[in-house]
């Protein structure tokens, strides 16, 4: 027999500390004892002749080797539930109340429009939206998904990527006829910039093409850290404003924006892959699996 089959509920432990942060916590969740949870870890770590967790003054967290099994050990856990998942999708219809997390910009703007549509189609499911750009602990607060930009799902954490969201710098034509278009962006600074103003960050604006990379300071009279703003307020010729590639797109299609520098990216911290984000370790029941299906096909082409 493959010595890796016998090692299963080894892995499956060991995934479930890493996402507890503890051996206590992650016995509570279990069922089990702490000492019967350290002996499965440590068998686990007899087998492999690695060390899979080393402990900090206040809790567990995995070694670099570590981290790398549990990435693998999360991925058979989720294979599990999805084969149970198959049963429950054939005896249940989708029924109940799905709560999201979800950035403002990306809540009002892209989120929000699909909630009709959903609720027809499920007439025993409920939404309850949390617009906040405040980061929800999925596993603390009584909140099923989080929308949350990101490079990939952090511990304890999986999801489903749903869009690549891009910035993009864009003013009014009348702007653009009284103070110039910019040629580079070395030309920004010479322009009134409407940026998002939330911290320095947002007033240092990054570019980057094939083998170029440039960052300007830019300055402006008005900022506002709501993009639905940045946007009327390009719209009325107030400056050059950046803006997230969805806010703008309307605007650009009916000619009342313009995109500047459109040969460079502009790459800011808010630019990334906005996934749907739930606990590894949740079982996900029918209302939040179409759910989850919907915003995918909702969000499919949005820049």
């Amino acid at each position: 027999m493959n010595p890796a089959l016998d090692h299963l509920p080894d892995m499956a432990v060991f995934a479930r500390v890493v996402e507890a942060g503890s051996f206590s916590a992650a016995a509570r969740q279990l069922g089990l004892t702490p000492s019967a949870v350290s002996r499965q870890v440590a068998r686990l770590e007899a087998a492999l002749r690695v060390r899979l967790l080393e402990r900090t003054t206040r809790k567990l967290r995995p070694t670099d080797t570590g981290a790398a099994v549990y990435q693998r050990c999360q991925a058979l856990v989720g294979a599990a539930r999805e084969v149970w998942a198959l049963s429950d999708a054939q005896q249940s219809a989708p029924a109940g109340l799905v709560r999201m997390s979800v950035p403002k910009a990306v809540g009002r703007q892209l989120v929000h429009p699909l909630v009709p549509a959903f609720l027809q189609r499920y007439p025993q499911v409920d939404v309850q939206l949390l617009i906040t750009d405040r980061t929800v602990d999925l596993l603390e607060e009584p909140i099923d998904l989080a929308l949350r930009v990101t490079d990939a799902p952090p511990p304890g954490l999986a999801g489903r990527p749903l869009a690549v969201l891009e910035h993009r710098v864009c003013a009014s034509p009348g702007y653009l006829a009284e103070r110039g278009t910019p040629a580079q962006p070395q030309d920004l600074a010479q322009h009134a910039c409407i940026a998002l103003g939330e911290d320095e960050r947002d007033r240092h604006w990054r570019f980057e093409r094939p083998g170029e990379a440039a960052t300007v300071p830019v300055r402006g009279r008005y900022t506002a850290n709501h993009s639905e703003v940045r946007l009327e307020a390009a719209l009325a010729g107030l400056g050059i404003a950046s803006l997230p590639g969805f806010a703008a797109r309307a605007a650009i299609a009916r000619g009342d924006l313009v995109p500047v520098l459109p040969d460079w990216r502009h790459v800011t911290h808010y630019s990334g892959t906005a996934w749907l984000l739930y606990p590894s370790q949740r079982h996900l029941p029918a209302k939040l699996r179409v759910w989850i299906d919907h915003l995918a096909q909702g969000f499919a082409g949005v820049a």
